[in-house]
């Protein structure tokens, strides 16, 4: 195991905040609300052009000449078949949130869009901006630091850390040998308070469910033993292979979910949520980019504090994970093309997670325009337990909320694994196969971090604490593109 500055660094600022938030969970959320408020308020409009400005570069990429370069050697091949590379890279940015958000967030955008506009139109507003924040640009800002990480690792035989672009292109100085270790360093952190809100959800959603199921009371204990249950299982198979551990879960929890969704779509209003997806997919489409330049200058304070908790939040978000996500997805990306590797990581994911959303979020709205308030009640109550209080709805409740509570778990496991892989690599140089120790000993971190989160008890106060890991990179990735931009001009001149 490789001990240097940057690991020991990173272990004791995550292992301080980790304390500081199970010691005094209110101050470590309050302090973070307030700090990303401020953020918002002063700098909402540059995250929102930043993340637009991300997902048209990475369409540019995916249809220009540089789209047919590879990942590597020219005659470099990939590691992991297609449908195994999707699932491990979707189980590894999103899945859990899925779960989480499947019909609660269109419930909660349409319960605030309700109140300006007629309900039908409510809905498919609802519905709109779900999509907006789970597709094209949550996954083009994963893309394209994924695809600086896995170019300059593999192309230009750097290593697997945000800081490769940057020596490479400007040399090894002074002040980039500065710069790249503070990059290195806050990814570390942002990679470990992301992945510990995630779990934190996961704990909740699982939590809620299995009362429900077990009709038990909602306790700290069964609390305790979900979070030590998942501890274990995760740190077993971080101390395995990454194909042996993290391809087979994964694989798993997809299977779950894409079972789950299709009973439903079966079982559900098929017709109704049919068109919802079809229609609302169109609207998505020729909407995406204008309304990813959304800003709150002309929005009412109600409307203005729901972008900042939703649009705005979520992007930010995605910038927190990216560092995780990239580094991941760069390291299980060798030997595809920048054409194959944007499409794949852009298209696919959002394909799902419209279909996902529809399906979940078209149930909960046909709820609510058929007169039934039930879902909406729940929703505004406790987000963790509109997915179960949907499933009740239908056939087989119980089997459908235990595979739920199954996939939500792989998902919290997956997410994990692949996020103490990838501490593992930063905190070892960029090596793409750390020691199983320096593993475990990331994954000890990220659930003390989990712990934190979950002491917390907030959904919203943990959701600010990710977003003020991921302000430093609302920064640090423009200047990471301006580096692949000038490595691609000099590529295709030779």
């Amino acid at each position: 195991m490789k001990v240097n500055a940057l690991l020991v660094s990173a272990l004791l600022v995550s292992s301080g905040i980790a304390i500081w938030g199970i010691i005094d969970p209110q101050g470590l959320g309050s302090v973070s609300a307030t700090v990303v408020a401020i953020q918002f308020e002063s700098r909402g409009w540059f995250i929102m052009l930043e993340a637009s400005a991300l997902l048209l570069l990475a369409i540019y990429l995916a249809l220009s000449k540089y789209g047919s370069i590879r990942i590597g050697p020219d005659d470099s091949a990939p590691e992991f078949s297609t449908p195994t590379w999707i699932a491990m890279l979707f189980a590894a940015g999103m899945g859990v949130g899925l779960l989480f958000f499947g019909a609660s967030e269109p419930l909660t955008h349409f319960s605030v869009i309700r109140e300006f506009s007629p309900d039908p139109k409510a809905a498919s507003q609802a519905i709109f901006v779900t999509y907006l924040n789970w597709g094209f640009h949550a996954w083009a800002i994963y893309g394209v630091v994924g695809l600086i990480v896995a170019f300059f690792a593999f192309r230009r035989e750097r290593s697997l850390l945000l800081s490769a672009p940057l020596l490479d292109v400007y040399g090894n100085k002074r002040w980039t040998r500065a710069m790249a270790w503070l990059f290195d360093f806050l990814s570390v952190v942002a990679i470990a308070v992301g992945l510990a809100g995630s779990l934190a959800m996961g704990v909740f959603q699982i939590q809620t469910g299995l009362a429900g199921v077990l009709e038990i009371p909602n306790s700290y204990t069964l609390t305790a033993v979900i979070f030590i249950a998942m501890c274990i299982a995760f740190l077993i198979p971080l101390r395995r292979d990454l194909g042996e551990g993290m391809s087979k879960l994964s694989n798993l929890a997809m299977c779950i979910a894409i079972a789950l969704l299709i009973y439903l779509l079966v079982l559900g209003p098929t017709s109704f949520v049919m068109n919802s997806i079809v229609s609302g997919f169109g609207r998505y489409v020729f909407n995406v980019v204008p309304a990813g330049f959304s800003t709150t200058e002309f929005f009412d304070q109600t409307l203005s504090s729901w972008f900042q908790d939703w649009t705005l939040n979520y992007m930010i978000w995605w910038l927190a994970w990216s560092p995780f996500v990239g580094i991941f997805i760069a390291r299980i990306s060798r030997g595809r093309t920048i054409r194959e590797f944007l499409t794949g990581v852009i298209i696919a994911p959002t394909l799902f997670s419209i279909f996902w959303f529809g399906v979940f979020g078209g149930i909960g709205v046909f709820d609510v325009l058929q007169g039934n308030g039930q879902l909406l009640e729940v929703n505004s109550e406790s987000l963790d337990a509109t997915t179960f209080a949907l499933l009740q709805q239908f056939p087989l409740q119980y089997v459908t909320q235990i595979a739920t509570i199954a996939a939500a778990f792989l998902f919290v496991v997956t997410s994990v694994v692949s996020a103490g892989f990838t501490l593992a690599m930063i905190g070892t140089g960029g090596n793409e196969n750390p020691t199983p120790g320096i593993r475990t000993i990331w994954g000890v971190v990220l659930g003390a971090l989990g712990l934190a989160m979950i002491i917390v008890n907030d959904v919203s106060l943990v959701r600010s604490i990710i977003a003020l890991s991921a302000i430093a990179f609302v920064f640090i990735v423009p200047i990471l593109v301006i580096c692949l931009l000038k490595a691609l001009s000099s590529e295709a001149s030779k």
